[in-house]
């Protein structure tokens, strides 16, 4: 519908082989493989696998590749690709506590049990440029030991004393929802919002998580436990009955512990957020967190003051496959619409003029 000039087709096909082209880049250079994005663009991968609601870390490579390290070019290829997918059924809730723990802290107590395990993490470096690097040749070989689990949660020790909100109960009766089949609806519970918060894009996650410790939303949040590892995934097969084991993925766990609250019938107590994702994405589930906790005012009955507290404002935008179309569909030619604007313009112009007894300014020449 776009093809709106004399060759435009042929224009087209020719910008795809330029991007082709431009993809490849220098043929001097070896061809990037996606073993070698999937294994050392790995947080990369992790975030289009995320947000792309599809966990194949070959196929998140390929689209990485494709898109010339675009990822949110990447996750709309990925979001594209699942949505030609059978829907062959939904596995068992994931234990997360019983995770293999590869990285495991926590910034409300020193000593947890299991202790805190740092793993792989940018925490403790400088930020300083690394020339060996470009120099390539293999780092040194860490000490390693075998992933640890199962770990207690360390929220269960806060709830022990009572001290933290209980985990909302699961009715098993109750379907939950899924915002790639069903549009989404206002007021939405807790499962559409993190489903969502899940598939939004870490930046505005980021920003609005920002916000909410700046005055724009309750939130005065600790890290009560970040957790990183692999954890199985179990799906009820109707011929066997009961639950099989299909394979253990990498995920991300993040326990906010937030301000507390209280009322003349209830103790005061902490509240917690969450956020869950696909790989090593820790600033995506903290970021997560601390919007789920905001976005729950209304259940807890807040004041709804701050944009990260809107629902309807936070999940309506956060989609970077959705904000993307909005924006780039501006480059797309829109010659009648702004034909259309432009002559109204100008009369408009023509009776301000009249009106007003004025000459109207003249147009500079072409």
């Amino acid at each position: 519908m776009y093809v709106a000039v004399k060759g435009g087709e042929r224009a087209i096909e020719n910008a795809h082989r330029l991007l082709a082209h431009e993809r490849r880049g220098d043929r001097g250079v070896a061809e990037i493989s996606l073993a070698q994005i999937a294994e050392q663009l790995a947080l990369g991968v992790d975030r289009v696998m995320t947000e792309g609601s599809l966990y194949d870390r070959e196929l998140a490579a390929l689209a990485i590749k494709q898109a010339r390290g675009d990822l949110i070019e990447a996750i709309f290829l990925v979001r594209a690709f699942r949505a030609t997918l059978p829907r062959l059924g939904a596995t068992e809730p994931v234990d997360t506590g019983t995770m293999q723990v590869r990285r495991r802290i926590s910034s409300t107590f020193k000593d947890i049990p299991g202790g805190q395990v740092l793993g792989p993490t940018f925490d403790y470096t400088h930020r300083l440029l690394d020339p060996q690097l470009a120099e390539g040749g293999a780092p040194e070989v860490p000490a390693t030991a075998a992933p640890l689990m199962p770990m207690p949660r360390v929220t269960d020790i806060l709830g022990r004393d009572g001290l933290i909100e209980s985990s909302p109960p699961m009715d098993a009766d109750t379907p939950v929802g899924d915002l790639t089949r069903e549009p989404l609806g206002f007021p939405a519970d807790r499962d559409l919002r993190l489903q969502n918060l899940a598939r939004a894009d870490e930046g505005f996650l980021l920003a609005l998580g920002y916000s909410t410790q700046r005055g724009y939303g309750r939130s005065h949040p600790f890290a009560g436990e970040i957790r990183f590892g692999e954890v199985e995934i179990e799906f009820v097969a109707e011929d066997a009955g009961f639950a099989v084991p299909l394979g253990a993925i990498a995920m991300t766990e993040c326990q906010m512990v937030n301000q507390f609250k209280g009322s003349a019938t209830e103790a005061p107590c902490f509240t917690r957020g969450y956020g869950l994702a696909f790989g090593q994405s820790e600033r995506k589930t903290m970021s997560m967190a601390l919007v789920d906790r905001s976005l729950r005012a209304r259940e807890l009955a807040e004041d709804i003051a701050a944009p990260a507290q809107d629902e309807e404002f936070v999940m309506s935008h956060s989609d970077n496959v959705q904000a993307t179309g909005f924006v780039e569909h501006l480059k797309l030619p829109h010659y009648v619409d702004f034909q259309s604007e432009l002559g109204l313009l100008r009369k408009l112009r023509a009776e301000f003029f009249e009106a007003a007894g004025a000459e109207p300014m003249q147009e500079a020449a072409e």
